[in-house]
């Protein structure tokens, strides 16, 4: 068995100049790129969630919705918001630099395992806006790190915090779960399976079960609402593709250019006895997601691991050549780069158009060769940055109608939207306006609002024209506006915005109907 890392490590600054270095540069360049375009869909549905504190959503965990209601605190900022996710940015640099120190890497290694996984554009995604995969950024790499210090030697009431970090990622996103099975049996294909003969293995994974438990107990009571809405997606809205075509995509978000690094990395981890375990988890985890049709991006959190094998191999390969090495590191920043626009808003929407255009032309790819979802039109921006235009003009168009309505009429009048991302827009944007729609959470909302008779509206603001498609349900309804604006998602470009009065049913008898999980 080998001997228990000095604990002085921990405690040595030495080692870690380089890595916090990393990080706070990593940081301060999020924090100067992120706050741009405006607030994600998902962004304002996050708030909104997060301003209804539960032990879980229809759609997610508790944790993200808390720290993005926590970063409005003071006001509307998209500073403070995107803040949220560098600094998860910069402690997945931090983590991934140590990652590759615990191998046996050294600072060349450490430098160039910083910058590709800086680089790698589904990562600096994660790090670009507050989304469920954020915190995982740091806690999948920082529990790998941990176990890799367990497989070493390390003091076995280390698994402890590695179920503390587990149980956290699962309060942020359930694909924590995922990871930790990988790494579970990532240790019992090896001979590192000798680490989890200790109590304190149970107590970890203990732990880890009491942090994710109140999630859990929520999600049972409501029915697990999250299983029918992977369920439907399955069915309808997600892209599902072969094992071959997943396998390009993991490629392509992972930047063309430095997914050799994570490669040779995972070939590194197979070649090594004590770091195969490493192997096998990420085997299995993309396996998992293959078979689940999982998303592209489900199972990203986990390349800081092969990143830093990747590099720790490639700064043996050419050690001692100083002009190999400024030539990785130079192609590195520049492979980055190229990519960059796609990960960081940085670029003017025009500009954008124009980068975009040029870039898939150059590398003969298609707007949709990563699509995730079924989109009727793709959008004229990639689909992220899309979703970060209208919001505020839709919310505010909605709130001149409905100023406009005689306070008689405004007092029994509620918003309907199609979707969170519209309905999280008008309460965002324009608070004090009754806003309903039957999307995920929002139907949960619109229930219990109706069981407490705080929803009764009998006047209707459709958003999108649905009521006008169900002109029998009110006696009257007109076209009172329209939206549009430049650079939104087509699906959410000029629609219709119709006014229905006096509707015919109770309000809790057409509810069950319009619940919508997806």
């Amino acid at each position: 068995m080998a001997a228990a890392p000095d604990i002085a490590y921990i405690w040595d600054m030495s080692k870690h100049r380089l890595p916090l270095l990393a990080a706070t540069v990593a940081f301060a360049i999020h924090l100067a790129a992120n706050p741009h375009y405006g607030f994600f869909r998902d962004e304002l549905y996050f708030i909104i969630c997060g301003r209804h504190p539960a032990w879980g959503y229809v759609d997610q965990p508790p944790l993200v919705p808390l720290l993005a209601a926590g970063s409005q605190l003071f006001g509307h900022s998209l500073l403070l918001l995107r803040a949220v996710p560098a600094l998860f940015s910069g402690a997945s640099i931090y983590v991934t630099c140590l990652l590759v120190a615990e191998m046996g890497g050294g600072a060349f290694a450490q430098i160039l395992g910083a910058l590709v996984a800086f680089f790698c554009p589904v990562l600096m995604n994660f790090g670009m806006k507050v989304s469920t995969d954020m915190p995982g950024l740091g806690l999948w790499p920082l529990a790998a790190l941990w176990i890799l210090r367990l497989a070493r030697g390390a003091a076995p009431r280390l698994w402890l915090a590695v179920g503390a970090a587990l149980g956290v990622a699962f309060e942020s996103k359930y694909s924590g779960l995922f990871f930790a099975v990988a790494m579970l049996a990532g240790l019992l294909l090896t001979s590192q399976r000798r680490i989890l003969r200790t109590p304190w293995f149970a107590g970890g994974a203990a732990l880890a079960i009491a942090i994710a438990t109140p999630n859990v107990m929520w999600q049972a009571v409501h029915g697990f609402p999250m299983y029918a809405l992977l369920e439907n997606g399955a069915h309808g809205k997600n892209l599902t593709v072969g094992p071959l075509v997943y396998l390009l995509q993991e490629i392509l978000i992972t930047n063309l250019f430095l997914a050799p690094v994570w490669i040779a990395g995972l070939v590194f981890l197979f070649r090594t006895p004590t770091l195969r375990f490493f192997g096998y988890a990420y085997v299995v985890l993309i396996a998992m997601m293959i078979v689940l049709h999982g998303k592209h991006y489900y199972p990203a959190d986990v390349y800081p691991i092969p990143i830093a094998a990747g590099a720790v191999a490639i700064a043996g390969w050419i050690e001692r050549r100083v002009a190999l090495r400024v030539a990785v590191v130079a192609y590195a920043i520049a492979g980055g780069l190229a990519f960059l626009p796609f990960a960081l808003p940085i670029l003017p929407e025009t500009q954008m158009l124009a980068y975009q255009s040029a870039l898939l032309r150059a590398l003969h790819l298609q707007p949709s060769t990563l699509a995730t979802e079924r989109h009727r039109q793709q959008p004229q921006l990639p689909p992220d940055w899309a979703d970060m235009h209208g919001w505020p003009q839709l919310a505010y168009d909605v709130r001149r109608i409905y100023d406009a309505l005689p306070p008689a009429t405004r007092a029994h009048t509620v918003v309907m939207a199609q979707d969170y991302g519209q309905a999280s827009a008008v309460a965002f944007f324009t608070p004090g306006i009754p806003v309903a729609s039957g999307h995920n959470q929002y139907w949960l909302w619109g229930a219990r609002a109706i069981r407490e008779h705080r929803l009764t509206g009998r006047n209707v603001i459709d958003i999108g024209g649905d009521c006008g498609r169900n002109e029998h349900l009110f006696e009257s309804a007109e076209r009172v506006g329209t939206f549009s604006a430049p650079y939104v998602m087509p699906s959410e470009n000029n629609l219709a915005i119709m006014l229905c009065r006096h509707l015919r049913v109770p309000i809790a008898q057409l509810w069950p109907h319009l619940q919508e999980y997806i």
